[in-house]
């Protein structure tokens, strides 16, 4: 028995603390590829800080340079007060942001962000300016190294720079794509701010209206409706796309998973055209192929989790007096309020869209009429036939039902993998972790969602059994799963598949790939091992630079489908290394243009495009083993 006394009990400093549970503090770590990576965390709880200075009406310009993964943070705000400039970058529960009078409505959160930025760096180092001084500090891992104050001839603000430590995070890099779309995204909601990305500026004139427009894959079927008020903004419109599209803010975070604000405005959407038209429209009419995006100001903002992507917060402020909680309205009726006046004020004004919109309500209610009772015998069908059961192999954790902070972690690690057969689904299953990992095993190619008819989509079992797994029948906002994960053979049929399963969400649930959720599992081509060692290679680079490594009789196999790889060995591979490629649709691409040219009629395009892309015949005999 384990000896459990005095000296087992331990007490952790604060960057201790962080160093050993990163995970409380940002979420996951990551290596960069995907956008909720905790990297990219620490970049926006350095810039989250200089925005608050711009809301508070100081610095107009902020300058951010990342080069070999160091990252420096320039504001030109008031600089922290140099007396504290150590305290409030090192020391938890530390900082102004407690006091409303100074921010107001922050982003950074209280007292914990930067501290946890300098505990998870390398290398950090802070200076503020101020009134021609400065206090500069430099830390090594959370730790101070060296610090002054000295006179200074630059503008007032703080300057930071940080290098993530590697022996936290792994071998990382920054994706400047996914950084652009942040810093795009913080220009839209913060008129009259440039910022300067590696010497490029981002500065929008229009707010929110010019991030729809910009984001717009599909042309809208009316301009855009823009509306502004005290802490709020939002922009509505409608295209002949499936699904909701629409981007949601609060303090100018972006809440990629919505949240109470986002739900408020949903419901506000329908209830408002509900009542305009004097019908009784379901919801999901009103609101099918909608575009548009919503931003909140609130103070004390309360989020999921550290990643601040999903708002928990039910007033839009509270605060102690006399002892006494007091709040105000709640985020539910300012929105409704809110959308209900000036949407109705907006369509009265504006008659000439009001066909628009009732027509693509009526057609919308139509096709769900009619396809409402196709779904319902095929759910009928499957239930008789008992094939829920033989289809998915559900991990024990329903994080819907059981959202606490204890349960935060299997929320943010909770996984369904999508595969093909049952040997590759054998093996995953088998592997996995079945406190979170869940499986689904498809029986043979899908239906290309493309090509065929929304009906023939309905009838489809294979497809209705995936949705039901999924959880998202009647909502995306009810899924079951943090991650959806492709997981099929490196194969033709493989890649086939892979396809399929792509255009099925792109067509009908293009929201969870927008928001991030649907993902490809990366597993190794080739091991290489010799009788010490075992070395797995998902490239033909890796595989080389194991060869050399082993040197002298090395066995190489190359993995041509799941199935062949032991349950033993998978496991290394969808553990907490699990390797994903995030499925991702750049602003510049239409979904729509995308499924057309891979699985439409285009045979003669397509083969030009393989021809023209084809490796050489050295290439391929460099990859021969």
């Amino acid at each position: 028995m384990t000896n459990y006394d005095d000296s087992q009990i331990k007490t952790l400093e604060g960057v201790e603390h962080i160093r050993r549970r990163p995970g409380m503090y940002i979420g996951r770590l990551g290596n960069g590829n995907n956008p909720s990576d905790g990297i990219y965390v620490l970049l926006k709880e350095i810039v989250d800080n200089s925005i608050d200075e711009f809301a508070m009406g100081c610095g107009k310009t902020i300058t951010i340079g990342i080069e070999n993964n160091e990252v420096t943070v320039r504001d030109f705000g008031r600089g922290i007060p140099l007396g504290s400039v150590i305290k409030v970058v090192s020391v938890l529960n530390t900082g102004g942001k407690f006091d409303d009078a100074v921010f107001k409505k922050s982003v950074g959160l209280n007292g914990v962000g930067t501290k946890a930025v300098n505990a998870l760096s390398q290398n950090f180092y802070v200076c503020s300016y101020r009134d021609g001084e400065c206090s500069w500090a430099r830390f090594c891992k959370g730790e101070l190294v060296d610090s002054a104050q000295e006179p200074s001839k630059e503008k007032n603000g703080t300057l930071v720079q940080f290098t993530p430590d590697e022996e936290i995070f792994g071998k990382f890099n920054y994706n400047l794509e996914y950084v652009e779309t942040l810093v795009k995204n913080y220009s839209y909601l913060k008129r009259g701010l440039t910022l300067n990305l590696n010497g490029v500026a981002y500065k929008s004139e229009n707010g929110l209206l010019d991030l729809v427009r910009e984001n717009l894959s599909e042309a809208p079927l009316y301009e855009p409706i823009h509306l502004e008020g005290d802490d709020i903004e939002i922009v509505l419109s409608h295209s002949n796309s499936y699904g909701e599209n629409i981007s949601s803010f609060v303090n100018g975070q972006n809440t990629r998973d919505g949240g109470t604000h986002l739900a408020a405005y949903r419901e506000a959407i329908a209830k408002t055209l509900k009542e305009f038209f004097k019908k009784n429209y379901a919801p999901e009419d009103c609101r099918m192929g909608i575009v548009g995006a919503i931003s909140i100001q609130i103070q004390e903002p309360q989020f999921e989790a550290q990643t601040k992507i999903k708002l928990s917060s039910t007033y839009m402020w509270e605060k102690q007096v006399k002892g006494e909680l007091q709040h105000g309205p709640t985020i539910r009726a300012f929105v409704n309020d809110f959308v209900s006046r000036n949407l109705d004020d907006y369509l009265t004004i504006h008659k000439e869209i009001v066909p628009v919109i009732e027509d693509k309500i009526k057609a919308s209610q139509a096709e769900r009429q009619e396809i409402s009772s196709i779904q319902k015998k095929t759910r009928e069908r499957n239930k008789k036939a008992n094939v829920y059961n033989s289809k998915l192999r559900d991990c024990r954790f329903h994080f819907n039902d059981k959202r606490t902070e204890a349960n935060q972690d299997n929320i943010e690690r909770s996984s369904i993998f999508i595969t093909e057969g049952d040997s590759a689904s054998g093996t995953i299953t088998k592997a996995r972790n079945a406190n979170f990992q869940a499986v689904f095993s498809l029986r043979g190619k899908p239906l290309n969602s493309y090509k065929e008819s929304y009906k023939k989509f309905a009838e489809n079992e294979e497809l209705q059994l995936l949705i039901s797994a999924l959880g998202i029948e009647e909502d995306v906002e009810n899924l079951r799963y943090n991650y959806i994960v492709i997981a099929t053979d490196a194969d033709d049929d493989g890649m086939h598949i892979r396809m399929l399963v792509l255009t099925f969400f792109m067509k009908y649930f293009p929201d969870l790939i927008r928001r991030g959720h649907v993902h490809v599992l990366q597993t190794p081509l080739f091991r290489v091992r010799n009788k010490k060692d075992n070395r797995y290679c998902y490239s033909d680079e890796e595989k080389q630079k194991a060869i050399a490594e082993l040197k002298n009789g090395v066995e190489i196999t190359r993995f041509k489908g799941l199935g062949e790889i032991s349950s033993e060995e998978f496991g290394a591979f969808i553990g907490d290394d699990m390797r994903l490629d995030i499925v991702k649709i750049s602003d510049e691409e239409s979904m729509q243009e995308i499924m057309s040219f891979y699985m439409g009629d285009n045979t003669t395009e397509r083969q030009n495009f393989i021809c023209n892309n084809l490796r050489s015949e050295q290439e391929l005999e460099d990859i021969d083993i």
